[in-house]
């Protein structure tokens, strides 16, 4: 029961960060970036509790664990949609990640949507762009299937904006919320780990992955590299 119920709560707050993400991208677009701020400080907390309910589950044992895991056959994270769609608004994509959902066309066209759409950094960089930001064109239209990557002109856009917050204060503000995103997101991923872990040590996932090494793996993923690397390359007072 326990199990079930974790990831079910789990779902169910991840439905939710994808309906405020989601309007969060659509305030974006229309140049309304006061009331995505708000949205993403909301995203922030629903994150802290989808890491903080990993303690819950960390007190199923190794052998209460083995007791259904037969049960569980190939089911795996993999096949969470909202899981994908989520990853997808956040910028990490993959179309071989569609492949799971081949069998129901409502969710494969629901997340082929998302994937081939702007992800929510991508509208960022979109809203820099028309406020007289110089960002490249390659950031500006782009095959939105394909996951961003790094690209120095934006390092040099942000470290601008750290330079002097007050003189652009709202993109600021928004660097700072990404970041937030960014941060608890990989949190979770490190609690997942380390649950997985406590469970069932460095045995092979339930849909074949390496399990705890496929997700340290994960942990290297970023979905906003530039703004990290400007802080790196900060100019010293």
């Amino acid at each position: 029961m326990l199990f079930i119920i974790q990831h079910q709560v789990s779902e169910l707050w991840i439905k939710l960060v994808i309906h405020e993400l989601t309007a969060a991208i659509d305030h974006i677009r229309r140049d309304r970036l006061p009331p995505t701020l708000k949205i993403l400080s909301r995203v922030k907390l629903i994150q802290m509790q989808l890491f903080e309910q990993w303690s819950v589950l960390e007190t199923l044992t190794p052998s209460e664990y083995m007791e259904f895991r037969s049960v569980l056959g190939s089911a795996s994270g993999f096949q969470s949609f909202q899981y994908r769609k989520l990853e997808f608004l956040l910028g990490n994509k993959n179309l071989d990640n569609l492949k799971v959902f081949a069998h129901d066309a409502a969710i494969y066209n629901d997340l082929n949507r998302t994937l081939e759409s702007p992800s929510l950094y991508d509208e960022f960089l979109r809203y820099l762009a028309r406020h007289g930001y110089s960002i490249p064109d390659e950031c500006r239209d782009r095959d939105w299937s394909t996951p961003h990557t790094r690209n120095e002109a934006l390092v040099e856009v942000f470290r601008d904006i750290y330079r002097d917050p007050k003189q652009h204060w709202v993109a600021y503000e928004m660097c700072e919320k990404l970041v937030d995103v960014e941060e608890y997101f990989q949190l979770w991923r490190f609690r997942h780990l380390k649950t997985v872990e406590r469970i069932i040590g460095f045995r092979h996932g339930t849909g074949g992955s390496s399990g705890v090494a496929f997700l340290r793996q994960a942990l290297e993923l970023t979905f906003f590299p530039e703004l990290l690397a400007s802080r790196t390359e900060a100019p010293r007072e």
